[in-house]
């Protein structure tokens, strides 16, 4: 796995932060779910090992949507977990890319 992912998403993060002036909650929203996410997947990941209940994959995928996909991609490199199922995978980069769209709208229009 690439973090290019990542390496690409800081970059526009930095660039809306310093070119266009997004207000730092921005960034701390992304780090807030980011790190709620990958506590998730990994609960999740430690209940699939005891075969207890496990989260609900909408709800990894919507916390991935509101901003803790970051978060996700690295749960899933770290944890490997959710790496082979192809279509939560497929889901998974549909998240991620309405995510960034609704970012770059959120940037433009607080620019």
């Amino acid at each position: 796995m690439t973090y290019a992912p990542l390496l690409l998403f800081l970059a526009l993060y930095a660039y809306a932060a310093l070119a266009l002036g997004l207000p730092s909650a921005v960034g701390l929203a992304y780090v807030l779910a980011s790190g709620a996410c990958f506590a998730l997947y990994a609960r999740d990941k430690a209940a699939a090992r005891r075969g207890d209940r496990r989260t609900a994959e909408r709800n990894l995928l919507l916390l991935g949507l509101a901003g803790g996909w970051p978060g996700a991609l690295l749960a899933q490199q770290w944890l490997r977990h959710k790496t082979v199922k192809m279509p939560f995978r497929y889901l998974f980069w549909l998240t991620v890319g309405a995510n960034l769209a609704g970012f770059c709208v959120l940037a433009r229009a607080l620019a």
